[in-house]
Order: C-alpha cells, then structure tokens, then sequence
C-alpha cells in the first residue's frame, strides 16, 4: 500500500490511507499522502469484521472523494456503499483471493457469507486489479470482467548492487519476512532447521507467534542460535535485514486457491536485495523462476528444505552465484518504476479525480 499511495500521491492526487489500530502497531511514519488509523475494541473473530466494517462505513461517510478504493473484501462492502452513495467510482484491489484463503476455507458458513459479499461489489467496480496473472484469469472466469495486474514488485534503489558473491556470504542468515499465520510453511522450515548449515531470522508475527516459538525452543534451535524471531520490523529496516542475507524464504502451503495462485511481495524484495531464495512450486512462482532462474523450488518437506538451503549456503557455490547474479539482472526488468507506470494509466482512465480514498 505504501508503493500504490505514494505513486499515486507523487502524481498530482491526493491520497486518504485507511487502516485499523492494533495493540501491538507501531506509530504512523510520515508518507507524502494522509494516512488515518481505525481503534477497534475487538481484534479478530466475527465481531471485529463486523464492528470493522461499521467503523469504516460511519468514518468514510464524513470523508469527501472522488474515488473510493477497497482493498480485499474485509473492506469492500462499506466502500462500495460509500462510492454508491457518493455516485462516484469504486475500485477493487484483490490482493488475494479472500474466499479461498486458509482462515475462510475452513469454515463453510463464514466462508459463504464472504462469497456473498464477493457477488456484491466484484461485479459492480468501476475498476479492479489484482497481484497476479492467475489470479486475474481466475477473477475474469468467475465474474466474466476484466482484471488488471498491479504486481507487488519492489523499487528499483538508486544505488547499484555490488557484484554477486562467488559463494554464500559466511555471515549471512536464511530470511523469512512476512506474516507468522498458518499455511506458510513455517513449520516444515522449522523442522529442518537442526539439519541446516546456517541460522534462520523471522521477521513479522501472526496467529503462529507463540506456537512458533515454543516449536523452536522445542527443537532447540533458540538456546542454540540457529533461529531468531525479530517480531515487527518497520520497512526501512526489513530492506536493511533483508539485504544482508543470504538466502530468503518463499514457502506456502496449498491450503487453498488464494495461496495457489499468489504472487507474495517477498519473492521480489528478496530478488531486489540480489539473494537467492527458495520457493514452492506454484504456478506464479514457477512461470517468473522461468524466466529469470532466480530461485530452487522446492517440495514442502523439511527434508526438501533442508537439502536446498544446504546447497546453496554450503555445497554448490557456483550454484548460488548464478541465482544471485540472475538476481541482479532481474531487478532491471522487474521493478516498481515499471509496474507504476500501468498503476497510473488505471487510475487516468477515471474520471479526473481530487482525493482518493484507500
């Protein structure tokens, strides 16, 4: 969200950033766009998407805008309203799948309550784009309109790369970054942790935090330094950590299409950061590994894993400096100035807008 606004702001529109509150959130750093923050007395269950979503609606209805922007379907319904109401354009930002996500896929009543609100406001966009070819190929099947593709791809830094290392830095880490929630893969990566010649950092917390933790002190990987949780990190810091890796993490399970079909964010930071990573062979990730050859797919074991970090950190160096130079390579074609530039026509193609609400 911080690239999309910040494109939009920096081109003439003034942009509104809507979010919600957590007892664990870090303060707002300052962007070149508002950004305002939703207190919430609850923070998960049916009652908070329901309290969420009032909240959102009674605050969108004393904000002015010429175009209003949901993001996923937690959002969707009382933004859709608020344009309904304002007569003005609604644009859907899918990035995932929501009625095929793990949390929603196995609750069946939870989960046609959200399909619901999908048959709402889906077909009713003025605009909609998602994260992926897949993705929009299966948004068209379903709602028989067009998708557009924003990928969530990092900037391209000022400042180049050095030149890719002929081996795994001796003092780099394996990296994971994101959310610590179920079908990440997180488990099977813990587990191969003991037989991995290097150590692990985790940067984000989630529903997983606590399990995740006792599963590694279980496994002894925290007396012994092999595994370290950073908890929250802010961006410019992630950027940092994730420079100075070695290899990052890409792992998700098949726990529904939202996963399948996903192109996560992470698989470009750790692409423009010129590391190698390991990923699950999924169709997004295979097609652009292709291409690029910038990644091991692996199958979602922790023998699997274990044996494709081991090779890229310790046993074939020539192997690791091929990815990291493909890496470097990449980035030239794969960037946010690029993908900006689609972003921007989207938006053009609506009526001439002032504010813009997200």
């Amino acid at each position: 969200m911080q690239r999309i606004c910040s494109s939009l702001a920096s081109h003439g529109y003034e942009v509104l950033l809507v979010g919600r509150v957590l007892p664990t959130s870090l303060p707002l750093a300052p962007q070149p766009y508002r950004q305002h923050r939703l207190r919430c007395w609850r923070t998960k269950g049916k009652l908070f998407y329901l309290e969420f979503n009032l909240r959102l609606f009674f605050f969108l209805l004393r904000q002015q805008a010429a175009v209003w922007c949901a993001i996923d379907l937690d959002t969707a319904l009382p933004v859709w309203l608020r344009a309904m109401l304002g007569g003005q354009p609604f644009v859907y930002d899918a990035h995932e799948l929501f009625t095929e996500m793990p949390e929603v896929v196995a609750r069946p009543i939870v989960r046609r309550l959200w399909r619901l609100v999908e048959q709402i406001v889906v077909p009713r966009a003025t605009l909609a784009y998602t994260v992926g070819p897949a993705l929009a190929r299966l948004f068209e099947q379903r709602y028989g309109r067009p998708f557009e593709v924003i990928r969530n791809i990092s900037w391209l830094a000022e400042s180049k790369l050095p030149p890719a290392p002929m081996a795994a830095p001796a003092g780099g880490y394996i990296l994971y970054q994101g959310v610590l929630n179920v079908g990440r893969g997180l488990e099977a990566l813990l587990d191969a942790m003991p037989q991995v010649a290097g150590r692990l950092v985790l940067c984000g917390e989630g529903d997983l935090s606590v399990a995740l933790r006792e599963r590694a002190a279980h496994l002894g990987l925290l007396a012994s330094g092999k595994v370290e949780f950073k908890g929250f990190v802010r961006p410019e810091q992630l950027r940092e950590i994730t420079r100075q890796a070695a290899v990052g993490v890409m792992l998700l399970e098949p726990q529904g299409l939202s996963y399948y079909y996903s192109l996560a964010n992470k698989f470009f930071d750790y692409l423009h950061a010129g590391i190698p990573q390991i990923v699950v062979d999924f169709p997004e990730y295979r097609q652009l590994n292709d291409q690029y050859e910038v990644a091991e797919v692996v199958e979602l074991t922790s023998g699997a894993i274990a044996g494709a970090l081991n090779r890229l950190l310790r046993d074939e160096p020539s192997r690791y400096h091929q990815l990291a130079t493909n890496c470097r390579r990449a980035r030239l074609e794969l960037n946010w100035q690029r993908e900006e530039q689609h972003l921007l026509a989207l938006y053009a193609s609506l009526k001439k807008p002032q504010p813009v609400s997200i």
